[in-house]
């Protein structure tokens, strides 16, 4: 449709305003029944859950350099395990916590020594 300079374009009706009905939020979905677990299999009740995994990291890596270290007699300190390793102090005791302690299930004693430091060693 072209328009000339002295007509105006023809304009159509107006949308009706909206009623409140149309503004109210729709009705959520009924809820899902919860489901039911399955019975379990009675052959894995006899099973015994593994422990920890046993203790033999690669030779090379750095589980393999901190576990040498905590394996002295005298243990090792946090400066000794971040220079052999190059992570961050935290990381250290993250690892120390989380690792070795929570997955490889080894015992890990913490005492201060006579400068100050804090040395940590593996319990036998």
């Amino acid at each position: 449709m072209t328009f000339r300079a002295t007509e105006e374009p023809t304009r159509s009706k107006a949308t009706p305003l909206r009623s409140n009905a149309s503004r109210t939020r729709p009705a959520s979905p009924p809820k899902r029944a919860s489901r039911v677990k399955p019975k379990a299999n009675t052959r894995n009740k006899a099973r015994v859950r593994p422990g920890p995994k046993p203790v033999s990291p690669r030779k090379g890596t750095k589980t393999a350099k901190v576990l040498a270290l905590l394996r002295r007699p005298q243990g090792a300190g946090l400066k000794e395990l971040v220079r052999a390793t190059g992570w961050q102090p935290h990381s250290v005791r993250g690892f120390l916590s989380g690792i070795v302690v929570g997955k490889m299930g080894l015992k890990i004693s913490s005492s201060k020594a006579g400068s100050g430091e804090r040395r940590y060693a593996v319990e036998a």
